[in-house]
């Protein structure tokens, strides 16, 4: 009998599939009935990688590997899923499965997954697509039975598809084309860009350009204390005829810019009476919308201090493991239409003593009903609000239970009626001159009886208002001139970047892009955290504490981008552009062929401005250091600080460390800076520790304390290989004190052939090594020193039958090792 293979994109929807249709009976990972077997992936379970010939062909940091563009992208199962990739490919195989439903979640990724899925099965079986905005059994019964056609889909495949094969080219590309511009002077320093990671970045670095830069004004405040019959008030000084300036950030209507008019009416309205207005108005506060995640990791960061990371680290497993939430990868804050009777049956379910009473209370005075701010499939793409399930919270830990009571309390939050407030607006005015006082009281607790705050709290008292009878005249009791200064723009916090990410469109000044970015912001819910985490892997941002600090890696690395008119990659206005064709590709009204020849083209401009960049083009900028040669002045370039003729330089990238430029002037000045652990070897891509010195010819050189000595043979400090190993046929490069056999680095080596850089006092320099490598022996070298009494002799360096380094003296045969 013939069956169709369902496959969901996550195991949970696949169960609750089975469960929703009947009849299946569950297998390891997949269930099966008499017509149909349901499984699912796992997210994601392949991507993209590099054409195997094009990597054997060319080297992978080197511009001759440049551009990679593949003819046809090639798939790689990711490692730690690919146990359930080979499970789909043998239920694909198998005879009696005669159609596919793609289950996968509704939307670009979804059908992106799928897709990949099939073409990397190469099955020609036919497709049918399941189209679910709401998990509830009667939706999913309801989607089997008018599931859509494969033809209708492959728009949105199409553009799926261009999406993820565009960030592959431009991260690729881009990253490989910068990394190999940074390392022609050796080391392994790797310069990561990306569609979505940097204009993040960019998003940082020009926040602490704002606060390097912030220049604090002065201005004044008045604050008066008034008395009356029943106490005294406070009340602020403003200006009634204040409107918002364009040209100045910091204008307010309580701020007073000169000092002599802020002193002038202190002296005006200090001991005299003055006149109320007064309006009363009650204000109501409905409470906040349902969670997506980038709320939530918002939410979490403020309350708790959690990282955006841990955030979804802990919602996955009270998903994945405890089940007591819904999916947490959503950028929708409402629930479909349908879900109403659901949501009964959740708020019904929660237990804890913190949520019951409240969740019941909506239950019994009949809150519960059909509301657009919480019912509205309109506002729904893949997935829905994150909200508690019927499943009860049991064995959860701390911090666990914090999140999910966080998301259960604003679930039930959502229901009650709105939060009402008395707010009084008094103006006292006193010798023509207004003070503003304002009063806010709780009245009705609504929503925040949930929170705690369902009585007038002491907080309430403070924000209250004496009263003033009809007629009175307020005294000015004192008045007191307060001396302010601006303050720069705070440092972002991963909640206050997270929202920047997701209002990122609201930057692009094209309206049509704009719109077409829409909500979307960068990135998506799913990966913002993981974007925010690899900005600080990659070294380009700092944490300190809450605040996220960008590193002198990432302003180099934007300050390199504008050197090569390649700013397009640190702006949102590439996202923009991408969504709007890419929806335009969805809609049947532009083709995935014309995105892809762009994206290309877009490629190649990329590479080629990389390629072709001659620094000596830009104009350096002085630097406050002479050269310790002539005493020349220094100038910084893009790459250097260094004499304007290059007699004199030092990198601003040393093995993958970016100098700061105190750290250059102490080198300088005293011939040592250091030690740093931070230097990144090239041939094994870890940390290690040196100090830096300037030598006798004035080169940069690591020094390496005793216990660092080993990294000192392991460090290669020139990406060029100075000839062929005489034992095993491998590369020889360069390090610090020696030229040595790729294959005798690393705690694996398999060779132990080696060259010192330093034989009895005569250094051996690259020229002399390949020699001996090339042609077995040096020239004639004049500088060595005899161990034994100390005195200068001549000799050749000789590599014997046993590939040993022997010294050979003129007019003599060979005499000893070295």
């Amino acid at each position: 009998m013939s069956k169709s293979l369902i496959i969901a994109e996550k195991p949970s929807v696949a169960a609750d599939i089975a469960k929703a249709l009947g009849g299946f009976k569950k297998q390891n990972d997949y269930y099966e009935s008499e017509t149909a077997i349901i499984t699912s992936a796992v997210g994601h379970l392949l991507e993209l990688c590099v054409p195997a010939e094009m990597e054997k062909k060319k080297g992978k940091w080197t511009f001759e590997a440049l551009p990679v563009i593949p003819a046809k992208f090639e798939l790689k199962p990711i490692e730690k899923t690919e146990a359930r990739l080979k499970l789909i490919k043998k239920l694909i195989a198998r005879q009696d499965v005669n159609v596919l439903v793609n289950a996968c979640d509704a939307g670009r990724e979804g059908e992106l997954i799928f897709r990949y899925i099939v073409q990397y099965c190469g099955t020609k079986k036919p497709i049918r697509r399941l189209w679910l905005q709401s998990m509830t059994p009667d939706a999913i019964r309801e989607g089997f039975e008018h599931l859509r056609a494969d033809q209708e889909l492959l728009p949105l495949a199409a553009a799926a598809v261009s999406r993820n094969e565009s960030d592959w080219l431009i991260g690729i590309n881009g990253t490989r084309a910068l990394t190999a511009l940074n390392n022609k002077d050796g080391g392994f320093y790797l310069t990561t860009v990306g569609r979505v990671q940097t204009p993040t970045l960019a998003i940082v670095v020009d926040r602490e350009i704002k606060i390097k830069n912030f220049v604090p004004r002065t201005y004044y405040e008045l604050h008066a204390t008034f008395a009356v019959q029943a106490g005294t008030y406070v009340g602020k000084w403003f200006d009634p005829d204040f409107k918002k300036s364009d040209t100045d950030e910091h204008a307010r209507a309580e701020r007073i810019w000169e000092r002599a008019k802020a002193e002038s009416i202190l002296k005006a309205c200090q001991g005299q009476y003055g006149e109320v207005e007064e309006e009363k108005k009650t204000t109501t506060q409905a409470a906040p919308l349902l969670f997506d995640l980038t709320t939530l990791q918002r939410e979490a960061n403020a309350r708790l201090g959690l990282p955006a990371k841990r955030t979804l680290a802990i919602a996955q497993a009270l998903y994945e493991r405890h089940k007591v939430i819904t999916y947490p990868r959503t950028d929708a804050r409402a629930l479909p239409e349908d879900y109403l009777p659901t949501v009964r049956k959740t708020l019904a379910a929660l237990r804890a003593p913190t949520l019951a009473p409240f969740a019941q209370k909506v239950l019994d005075e009949g809150w519960l009903r059909m509301n657009k701010r919480v019912f509205d499939n309109s506002k729904i793409s893949d997935h829905f609000a994150i909200i508690p399930t019927t499943t009860e919270a049991k064995h959860l830990d701390e911090m666990e239970m914090k999140i999910y009571e966080i998301i259960a309390k604003r679930l039930i939050a959502i229901f009650y009626p709105p939060a009402e407030f008395e707010v009084v607006t008094r103006i006292t005015r006193v010798a023509q001159h207004c003070f503003k006082s304002e009063g806010k009281v709780l009245i009705e607790a609504g929503w925040l009886a949930v929170y705690g705050r369902e009585d007038q709290s002491e907080e309430d008292s403070e924000n209250r208002l004496v009263p003033v009878k009809n007629g009175e005249k307020p005294f000015t009791e004192k008045i007191e001139l307060k001396t302010l200064q601006t303050k720069p723009p705070a440092r972002f916090t991963e909640a206050t970047l997270l929202s920047a990410m997701e209002g990122a469109g609201k930057l692009i000044e094209d309206e049509q892009l704009r719109e077409a970015m829409g909500k979307k912001g960068l990135g998506t819910p799913a990966t913002r955290a993981a974007i925010i985490e690899g900005l600080i892997s990659e070294k380009y941002i700092d944490r300190l504490g809450k605040e996220l600090v960008a590193t002198p890696k990432a302003f180099a690395l934007m300050e390199q981008l504008k050197a090569l008119d390649i700013e397009t990659l640190r702006s949102p206005e590439l996202t923009g552009e991408w969504e709007y064709k890419l929806k335009q590709i969805e809609a049947g009204e532009y083709t995935r062929e014309q995105f892809m020849s762009e994206i290309v083209q877009l490629t190649r401009t990329i590479v080629d401005r990389v390629k072709n960049f001659e620094e000596s083009r830009l104009e350096p900028k002085p630097f406050p250091a002479r050269s310790p040669i002539d005493g020349a002045e220094l100038v910084e370039t893009l790459r250097y600080y260094q004499t304007r003729d290059g007699s004199f330089r030092i990198a601003k990238v040393i093995s993958g460390r970016v100098m700061q430029p105190h750290e250059v002037i102490e080198l300088i000045e005293k011939r040592k800076v250091g030690p740093f652990s931070d230097f990144i070897s090239r041939k094994f891509n870890r940390p290690f520790t040196a100090t830096l010195i300037l030598n006798d010819e004035n080169k940069v050189e690591f020094l390496f304390s005793e216990e660092n000595r080993v990294q000192q043979d392991e460090e290669i400090i020139n990406s060029e290989p100075i000839g062929v190993c005489p034992v095993d046929g491998a590369k020889v490069y360069e390090t610090a004190s020696s030229y040595i056999c790729e294959n005798a680095l690393g705690q694996k080596a398999s060779c132990n052939f080696k060259i010192s850089k330093k034989i009895l006092n005569q250094i051996i320099d690259r020229e002399q090594a390949a020699k001996l490598l090339q042609q077995r022996r040096t020239d004639l070298l004049t500088g060595f020193i005899s161990a034994r009494t100390k005195k200068p002799f001549r000799a050749y360096l000789e590599l014997n039958e046993e590939n040993k380094v022997v010294f050979a003296f003129p007019d003599r045969t060979a005499a000893s090792k070295t």
